[in-house]
């Protein structure tokens, strides 16, 4: 009579075999995103990185690391899980570049309650197009089977990213001054945040995410869970083109306006923000409308339209919106900065 270890932890709920069969489906696209630097093949038990330095006098590692939330909730009931790994990519590498450091490499790790290869995969697929879109490197990272933790039909995603700056070079808000132009790059939506209001405003909707909704163009499935924005590469060009111009980058997550743009402002100086310049975006409209939000608290929770921020030198603002736009974003001049200790003034 056999009893092998495997067979033992498949009736605890683990299926190794499973296991084996994720690894074989995942690693194309792991593969897919590899870039100068990557050592030794995927399966290791540590991702090998080896980071062009040369240049730098004084090389800074900087590292960010985040999830997805409860924007999960609405892949679990679409039943869509190939652009859920963008948006953890997004979280992280979005982060990075607000200090100006190029994001290198990438490692994922995703919690499920039953490993399901297909699955797996189409989320990983998703993690290595955010590893394209960022152009770094997805290097490793963990599928672990929790049965008994997580419903078979759940799963929860996060990821851990590194990347380089020189000391010299790191943009840290401190040389913002009055005068100083604010550009708002455009957002692809919600992104990644306010989810879980999102579901309470909206519950009622929720139960059928396939209705088209003509505010949209598409249905409120595909909008909630269209994908967050990756600024890398267009904010990398602009910061390669104007240097110190580029003086503070504040990426627009959890907290909305009010709490980010100040994480990048030195002491005396606000930032004067104008709603009216912002991008129409129905869904926010939506939202604060069925669920009766307040204006201040819609932008104290979403992008509202803005998923980045950029402060930069006054008479270089038309100069590198330009640039911008050469890379495919949509700048606009939102605001400017002023002399208090407000953080943010937003003027509707």
């Amino acid at each position: 009579m056999q009893n092998s270890k495997s067979d033992s932890y498949a009736k605890a709920g683990v299926d190794v075999t499973a296991g084996y069969e994720s690894v074989k489906r995942i690693t194309p696209h792991i593969k897919s995103t590899h870039r100068p630097g990557v050592l030794g093949e995927f399966g290791g038990f540590g991702g090998l990185f080896e980071p062009d330095i040369s240049g730098m006098k004084r090389p800074v590692a900087v590292s960010g690391t985040d999830g997805v939330g409860t924007k999960l909730k609405i892949a679990f009931l679409m039943d869509k899980h190939d652009t859920i790994g963008i948006d953890c990519v997004a979280m992280c590498v979005n982060d990075i570049v607000c200090s100006g450091a190029e994001p290198l490499f990438f490692l994922d790790y995703l919690a499920v309650g039953k490993n399901i290869p297909e699955r797996t995969e189409r989320i990983v697929a998703g993690v290595a197009e955010g590893c394209r879109q960022a152009g770094c490197a997805l290097v490793g990272g963990e599928t672990a089977e929790h049965p008994g933790m997580m419903p078979v039909d759940e799963y929860d995603i996060a990821g851990f990213s590194v990347g380089f700056v020189d000391y010299d070079q790191i943009i840290d808000g401190s040389a913002i001054k009055p005068g100083d132009a604010i550009i708002g790059l455009a957002s692809s939506g919600l992104h990644s945040n306010g989810f879980s209001l999102v579901r309470k405003v909206l519950a009622d909707d929720l139960k059928d995410l396939s209705i088209h909704i003509p505010d949209l163009g598409c249905t409120l499935g595909e909008e909630l869970l269209r994908p967050t924005k990756i600024y890398v590469k267009p904010l990398l060009q602009a910061i390669k083109q104007f240097g110190k111009d580029i003086k503070g980058i504040s990426h627009i997550t959890g907290g909305g306006h009010y709490e980010n743009i100040p994480r990048m402002l030195p002491g005396g100086v606000s930032a004067r923000i104008e709603a009216s310049k912002f991008p129409k975006t129905p869904i926010f409209d939506i939202i604060a409308h069925k669920g009766s939000v307040p204006l201040r608290d819609m932008y104290n929770t979403y992008n509202m339209g803005i998923g980045l921020v950029v402060a930069v030198s006054g008479d270089k603002a038309d100069q590198v919106m330009s640039v911008l736009k050469e890379q495919g974003e949509t700048p606009i001049n939102i605001g400017y900065c002023i002399k208090n200790d407000m953080g943010v003034d937003i003027v509707w």
